[in-house]
């Protein structure tokens, strides 16, 4: 009968009968019921009336209930009475219960502050966020954050002198948890071995990368940013000679005849090593507007000036349109030394350096924790550690797992290179993008990135049945991470520019799942699905961080890995970016994101593609909410446009059916990788969520 009061509130389910179980275990509630009520049309909010034994008072109510709840089925108005209105049969006469008080925000924080830490906080996971306010309580995940905001909220909590590492925020959730385990920092200075200076381990992406041939000063990325019209070639200059004294990846050469016998060797060069003068440039527009045409000249230009082996790895270019008009400055820098981490260091550090210049003061930025040469020497040193070695099995055993050609042949590195590729680019609106982001994965206690890979497993599955590859559920994909997982203590990557990127390789299993249902998002297969490839991803120590080690930088594993396949899919999430006229720094609406372009991005025609289709995504925040951008690639001599289009619609159809399935009654829920301290099995838990129906 319970599903008859069944409602619907901010995406979420929520069966009133669950809850009010939970406040009658209270041991001086007597009597409860829980009601969806209306104050306007369109906000709608839970309000519990209990009757109670003793003077319990609300606060102590919404603080039993909050220890029992998700947040999302925390009433917002606790109504104390001293009886339940009935009718003459008998029966709750719910049209007599009485008005409850002001309506309380649904965005309000579920608990005020009682610190200054947990204040402190509370503003950072805001700020990192994107939101207005944030409770003490609300889980950081459910709100949309993810690995690479994560790594914001640290820096921006560092820059505040106060320190967690990003394991604790995936371990903590909230402001209240994060404020528990925080620590003050006191100011130092690095030491002088860890100036950042002299010659640098190339890390495991950048030997991939090296691998696949071609050049790589054309290897870059850039963005297009709309500046204010007192941008000023001299002021720009200051503050970007600020950035690459800061930087050390800014300082990097790189230059053929390693000592150690490689073919090139890389080296971070003192402060003072770059000048500016040489990466700054006026386009004066003379009165004209931009266009794509002029950026794109604009590009090729600054991408030809870029030279590794002569240190020349960033290009401002400033689109001067005069005193009166918003001017554009277009941000170019090698791929060598950033990623996707990197500019969400680079920009504000930017905008920082600019202002303080313009005010006759010395810039300041905040300072960088462990150097891009310090990490590389950790990561080469990890690389030969036995328990890391010891993963070679695990990986290898991975890549020697049946993986049906997907294409008639194989990757060809001549034929099939940057030059030839062909490109789709197809969006998900805020309507979808959003759920995707929060509700679902905080149903299943997972991230962003399982419910993309579950549902590119289930699209690649439907595109094998559909076109005569087999009915094989499993699917071996490269999935690309940030690559600063904190696998050796003491380090912090939070403030530091540079390539991290790892790149591992993961096997997809969704399991047999009928088309239709995946689609309308019905049956619990679904949820089955998104659980078990949950587990398939969290198997992987450190985020698959070891498997770059393995492969590029120990000699011994590296030589047993090679021999090994490769899969034929590459994915890439790279995690929420400002879309056109959004601002870059949020409170800062002098320097936002150009409408003519975005990210972009460029390579050496001659380098070889790494897969024969790849996919990249991205989360563009614009005014109307977040829109999710998924950009496919792929060598034409083995996919049709048409075979890459349909997959491309079914793995947007399998994100719309999971989207559809979390916001069933009754989905979601644990497992075993959220409780490492039990060996509890998937039957285990589900049988403990089903007996006290507990589904956060």
């Amino acid at each position: 009968g319970r599903a008859d009061h069944q409602v619907k509130i901010r995406g979420f389910r929520i069966e009133p009968g669950e809850i009010e179980k939970t406040l009658t275990d209270h041991p001086d509630v007597a009597h409860t019921v829980v009601v969806a009520h209306e104050d306007q049309p369109g906000t709608t909010r839970l309000i519990a009336y209990v009757v109670a034994d003793t003077d319990v008072t609300p606060g102590d109510l919404r603080e039993f209930a909050r220890r029992r709840l998700p947040d999302y089925m925390l009433p917002s108005a606790f109504v104390t009475l001293d009886r339940l209105p009935l009718t003459d049969n008998g029966k709750l006469d719910r049209a007599a219960l009485p008005a409850p008080g002001p309506a309380v925000r649904a965005d309000a924080p579920s608990r005020e502050p009682r610190t200054a830490r947990e204040r402190l906080l509370g503003a950072l996971f805001a700020q990192a966020l994107g939101v207005d306010r944030v409770g003490c309580d609300d889980d950081f995940f459910a709100l949309g954050g993810d690995s690479i905001v994560s790594i914001r909220l640290v820096s921006l909590a560092r820059s505040a002198g106060v320190g967690f590492a990003v394991r604790d925020v995936f371990e903590q959730r909230t402001v209240a948890g994060l404020a528990e385990v925080a620590e003050e920092l006191a100011l130092s200075t690095p030491e002088a071995d860890e100036s950042g200076t002299g010659i640098v381990e190339p890390t495991p992406i950048m030997r991939w990368f090296d691998a696949r041939g071609g050049g790589i000063d054309a290897f870059h990325q850039a963005m297009l940013l709309e500046v204010p019209p007192d941008l000023g070639k001299e002021r720009l200059t200051s503050a970007v000679q600020v950035l690459v004294d800061h930087h050390d990846a800014l300082r990097l050469t790189r230059t053929p005849g390693g000592p150690d016998g490689r073919s090139w060797s890389l080296e971070v060069g003192p402060v003072g090593s770059v000048s500016a003068v040489d990466l700054v440039h006026r386009v004066d527009l003379g009165g004209a507007d931009v266009d794509e045409a002029l950026v794109r000249v604009q590009v090729q230009a600054a991408a030809a000036r870029l030279s590794t082996e002569r240190g020349l790895l960033l290009q401002a270019v400033w689109f001067d349109a005069g005193p009166a008009r918003p001017g554009r400055l277009l941000f170019l820098v090698n791929h060598l030394v950033v990623d996707g981490v990197s500019w969400r260091i680079l920009l504000p550090d930017l905008i920082a350096a600019w202002e303080a210049v313009g005010l006759g003061r010395t810039p300041r930025l905040d300072p960088v924790g462990t150097s891009l040469r310090r990490w590389s020497r950790l990561l080469a040193a990890e690389a030969r550690q036995p328990a890391r070695v010891a993963e070679a099995t695990l990986w290898a055993d991975l890549l020697t797992a049946a993986d049906p050609p997907l294409t008639a042949g194989p990757l060809d590195p001549v034929r099939d290179t940057v030059g030839r590729a062909r490109a789709l680019t197809l969006s998900l609106p805020p309507g979808v993008t959003t759920p995707l982001l929060t509700t679902v994965p905080a149903a299943f206690h997972a991230g962003v990135n399982d419910v993309l890979l579950t549902a590119l497993g289930l699209a690649v599955a439907q595109w094998r049945r559909g076109h005569a590859r087999g009915r094989h559920t499993a699917a071996l994909v490269d999935v690309e991470g940030h690559g600063r997982e904190e696998i050796v203590e003491g380090t912090e990557l939070s403030r530091t520019v540079g390539w991290f990127t790892s790149l591992y390789p993961v096997r997809l299993d969704p399991g047999p799942l009928v088309w239709e249902e995946v689609v309308d998002g019905s049956g619990p297969a679904l949820g089955q699905a998104l659980k078990r490839v949950k587990e398939q991803l969290r198997s992987l120590p450190d985020r698959g961080m070891g498997f770059g080690l393995l492969r590029h930088l120990n000699p011994e594993t590296g030589q047993q890995l090679a021999g090994l396949g490769v899969p034929q899919l590459g994915f890439n999430y790279l995690g929420r970016f400002p879309s056109a006229g959004t601002s870059v720094v949020p409170g800062n609406p002098a320097w936002t994101v150009a409408s003519e372009t975005g990210l972009l991005s460029g390579a050496d025609p001659a380098t070889a593609l790494a897969h024969g289709l790849e996919v990249n995504s991205m989360v563009r925040d614009a005014p109307d909410g977040p829109w999710l951008e998924a950009v496919w690639t792929w060598a034409p001599d083995l996919w049709p446009e048409q075979h890459v289009r349909v997959l491309a619609e079914q793995w947007f159809q399998a994100i719309r059916g999971l989207v559809r399935h979390g916001d069933r009654s009754g989905t979601g829920g644990h497992t075993p990788s959220d409780f490492p301290l039990t060996e509890l099995s998937q039957h285990d838990i589900e049988q403990l969520e089903a007996a006290w129906r507990i589904q956060k």
